[in-house]
């Protein structure tokens, strides 16, 4: 569906995407719930300022609804067994979360390093951000010239072109949920 074709359907998928009845939407943006109707059926042409009000109801600006990606993807959710890992090294295990999805703007990683895993002394840079939880164990992080040892509940978020560097010192594997956009593999 291109974009402006049909404003009608547009609103509906956007409302419906958003859990809302068409009564709560006119109610949030001050107009019907006839209006938000007609609009839905095509049966009226809003104008700017008239889809601009409903959509101060969502909130959206009309830049998103105009392009918002409407067909998602018929896999949101993914078993541990289908989340394919891409470390190259032994010691390190990287699982990624939707990687098939239609325009992915971020990428999600379940991180295993084992005990003496390395990223290598080549630090690591790409562009974007960066940033994660330990969710067990620790991992030392080199990031520029700061380094810093994390353990469990502790976290890190930076600009992925600092060069950096993750080493599992420790006697147990690390465990470590993270995310970067945009996706770097």
């Amino acid at each position: 569906m291109s974009s402006h074709d049909d404003v009608g359907q547009r609103l509906l998928l956007v409302r419906k995407i958003y859990g809302l009845t068409q009564r709560e939407l006119a109610r949030r943006a001050g107009v019907t719930n006839g209006a938000i109707s007609l609009i839905e059926q095509n049966r009226v042409s809003p104008s700017i300022s008239s889809i601009k009000k409903i959509l101060d109801g969502i909130p959206m600006s009309i830049a998103e609804f105009f392009t918002l990606d409407l067909v998602t993807s018929d896999e949101v959710f993914f078993r541990d067994a289908e989340l394919p890992d891409i470390a190259m090294d032994p010691k390190i295990t990287m699982k990624l979360l939707g990687r098939s999805s239609k325009g992915r703007v971020i990428q999600m990683l379940h991180e295993y390093y084992e005990p003496g895993a390395d990223t290598g002394e080549a630090m690591l840079r790409h562009s974007g951000e960066e940033g994660g939880v330990v969710v067990r164990g620790c991992i030392q992080l080199t990031i520029g010239d700061k380094i810093q040892n994390l353990s469990a509940g502790d976290g890190y978020y930076f600009n992925s072109q600092l060069p950096h560097r993750f080493v599992n010192n420790g006697t147990e594997t690390c465990e470590i949920v993270s995310a970067n956009s945009p996706p770097s593999f």
